[in-house]
């Protein structure tokens, strides 16, 4: 990665393109979420390599549940062998949360979730979030309710909340902006990711389905949003 080139403080990436990557060979679906996973940990370590502080990435989302029960199965046991191994990051210095509502997940699965983010906690490197069972309006709402109870207890008047109050209950609070949000496989859209966070962040859409990733992939997207003019507004 050239010098003169600005990371991104923050990056969000859609992982996508998983089921079309296995169609493609001929493999079950389950196929391209394996690979997915892999090249989740190597673009993890490259983020952190050139310096990126926090990378979010889209493993579940809300709607996820809607596909069907056999992949849905497949999904979740692939994540109980990486969660069992801590993703393969045990001994690196990220500190790793998990972000959406856990309450429909498996009670081994949230023991297991606990227990990275106690043990990582104080990590001093990459902050890496992963988006389970997560939507954007959910969080928006969970946010929003959280304010309600404070409300309810004295604790803040609702003359006194602004965007930072606000943000304070956001699951990615206290954590650099998100500066650029990428989505591989071609296509175009933000798919209830990071809503709140991504209204001054730059997007980059790539044709390249998520399992065929590489860094150089990231290089390409770092390169051109660091072409772009961020004026948040001004000019």
């Amino acid at each position: 990665m050239a010098e003169e080139l600005h990371i991104p403080r923050h990056i969000g990436i859609i992982m996508d393109g998983n089921g079309r990557w296995a169609k493609k060979r001929g493999l079950p679906r389950t196929a391209g979420h394996t690979k997915g996973a892999e090249v989740f940990q190597k673009i993890t370590r490259y983020c952190e390599k050139i310096g990126v502080k926090a990378l979010t990435v889209y493993a579940f989302s809300t709607e996820n549940w809607s596909r069907p029960q056999s992949e849905v199965d497949a999904i979740m046991n692939l994540l109980r062998r990486y969660l069992k191994d801590a993703f393969g990051f045990k001994g690196e210095n990220f500190k790793i949360n998990f972000i959406g509502e856990r309450s429909r997940l498996a009670p081994d699965i949230i023991e297991k979730i606990e227990e990275i983010e106690e043990t990582s906690k104080n990590n001093t490197g990459l902050i890496l979030n992963v988006a389970l069972n997560y939507g954007g309006r959910d969080e928006i709402v969970h946010a929003a309710r959280s304010l309600g109870r404070e409300i309810l207890s004295g604790k803040i008047k609702p003359e006194e909340i602004d965007e930072a109050a606000f943000e304070s209950f956001t699951y990615t609070a206290g954590q650099p902006p998100v500066d650029l949000i990428l989505r591989p496989s071609g296509e175009q859209r933000i798919s209830n990711f990071l809503l709140w966070q991504c209204a001054y962040s730059e997007f980059v859409y790539m044709d390249t389905l998520w399992p065929d990733f590489t860094p150089a992939d990231l290089d390409r997207a770092i390169r051109e949003y660091s072409g772009r003019q961020r004026r948040f507004g001004g000019i």
